[in-house]
């Protein structure tokens, strides 16, 4: 029988060893929800938030109840567009990064 591990663990050990990787989940996270995909999006935001900050530290910075932001990021999650950016926002600046919007020819 093959070992597993959590996968919280593997990508919190991931983005230690390699913080690109990190700022490529955040990037792919914004980029998917951008491309209409929100569900995953939300998915690989949560698993951002779960390898990195954690939802009750997430919650203490922003001033959001921490079981508030674990349903907004949920499957059946549907954040407010302001509550959403909040959190993209707050994230960013905690990783160093400042994400753009740009157009691109189809």
């Amino acid at each position: 029988m093959a070992l597993t591990r959590d996968f919280k663990e593997l990508v919190q050990k991931q983005i230690a060893a390699d913080p690109a990787y990190g700022e490529a989940l955040l990037r792919e996270s914004i980029d998917t929800m951008l491309a209409g995909d929100v569900d995953t999006g939300k998915a690989i935001l949560r698993d951002y938030i779960k390898a990195t900050i954690g939802f009750e530290r997430l919650g203490a910075e922003t001033g959001t109840q921490p079981k508030s932001l674990i349903r907004m990021f949920g499957p059946r999650g549907n954040p407010q567009a302001r509550n959403l950016f909040g959190v993209l926002g707050h994230l960013q600046k905690r990783a160093g990064l400042a994400l753009h919007v740009a157009t691109a020819p189809r």
